[in-house]
């Protein structure tokens, strides 16, 4: 009897955890009706509209690994609600191959879904492709290979090192090549928002800039925060992160079937948008990401870095990305940090004014003049 008692119990309490995950408890309000209207107008044209979305786009990405492990299927899972009311279908989920854990999920634009809706095309602004990437989840199935990434970051600054980065970096370039880059968006948050930021970076070398939306960034890195200690502070940490080794990725495959590297960055540079502009949502009161702004001195409404070169005379600064800060909203370090404030309708956002030396370091190498190259002497 006890024992019937105790798994009753438990049942109340799983199906409890489940919905209040549930996209009408926990999702966004107010949602704006899909009329002729607005079809016309566009609610992908406001930026406040385009942020609540992809937040949502992620939070599905982190509910497809719970499904997962808890065993539901397309019928019962959680995952799908947080895209559907978009008109948005999975194209295929992101899989670590090693432990079988879904790290993020690729959507398309469902073209049948909106028919059935009398919506007859994509609204403007809309992108025909999300790459949304999750970030670190507590739970036993996949808490070790997200710890050593989020561990990677704190010791390299880096993530390329781990073998999701390939699989999301490969997903985002064949999507770009299908679509078109001007078509195309990526989105992460906290562990994921890093890889997003990295990939997109990645593929913008590549002559491609994709959309790139960042909630929660990790900036905290011990590489980064001892770099400047000293010789001896940088020797010691250099023999601790050893233990951290990098693992250095491979060159993310072409799935696309190209000639060859050349072609495949002269058909993506086709397709790119100019100048790669990534935005990043930040919370100060979130100590994993509020390094983006702790550092910055006062200045233009976009981050601003240097765009002279080491020759330069003129004062000409270029954005290199936009950051929205939280003005009013958590405070509290797990709600500062969590996804659910970036779809709130109480929470009060202002593009910061300010320049950060964070991000301008991270995104200096796509826009530095090049350095010429020295003449052989004969």
């Amino acid at each position: 009897m006890a024992k019937a008692i105790a798994d009753q119990k438990a049942g109340e309490a799983a199906t409890a955890a489940v919905s209040s995950l549930e996209f009408h408890v926990y999702g966004p309000r107010n949602l704006p009706n899909t009329s002729w209207r607005d079809l016309l107008a566009s609610s992908w044209k406001n930026p406040n509209y385009r942020r609540m979305v992809i937040a949502c786009f992620i939070q599905g990405a982190y509910l497809l690994e719970l499904d997962r492990q808890e065993k539901r299927d397309e019928r019962t899972g959680l995952a799908p609600q947080w895209w559907r009311p978009f008109k948005y279908r999975l194209l295929r989920p992101l899989v670590d191959e090693r432990d079988g854990s879904i790290y993020g999920a690729v959507l398309e634009w469902d073209h049948q879904a909106a028919l059935s809706d009398y919506i007859p095309f994509r609204p403007a602004r809309a992108p025909v492709a999300v790459v949304a990437l999750r970030g670190t989840l507590l739970r036993a199935p996949t808490f070790r290979r997200d710890v050593v990434d989020d561990l990677r970051f704190l010791a390299w600054d880096s993530l390329k090192g781990s073998v999701r980065f390939p699989g999301a970096l490969v997903a985002l370039r064949d999507v770009a090549r299908r679509f078109g880059a001007g078509n195309v968006c990526v989105g992460g948050h906290s562990l994921g928002a890093g890889f997003a930021l990295q990939v997109g970076k990645a593929l913008a070398k590549e002559g491609a800039n994709v959309e790139c939306h960042v909630f929660n960034p990790p900036s905290v890195s011990l590489a980064m925060s001892l770099r400047g200690l000293g010789e001896t502070a940088g020797e010691l940490w250099g023999r601790a992160r050893g233990w951290i080794p990098f693992t250095g990725s491979q060159p993310a495959p072409d799935t696309t079937g190209g000639n060859s590297e050349s072609e495949a960055m002269a058909s993506l540079a086709q397709a790119g948008m100019g100048r790669w502009l990534p935005y990043l949502y930040i919370n100060t009161n979130d100590y994993i990401c509020c390094r983006y702004t702790s550092d910055a001195a006062g200045g233009a409404a976009t981050v601003a870095v240097d765009n002279r070169g080491s020759g330069g005379n003129g004062a000409g600064k270029a954005e290199v990305a936009t950051m929205v800060v939280v003005s009013k909203g958590p405070t509290k370090f797990l709600a500062a940090h969590g996804l659910e404030q970036w779809w709130a309708d109480d929470v009060e956002l202002q593009v910061v004014l300010s320049d950060s030396k964070l991000i301008g370091r991270q995104l200096r190498s796509l826009y530095a003049a090049p350095t010429a190259t020295p003449v052989a002497q004969r």
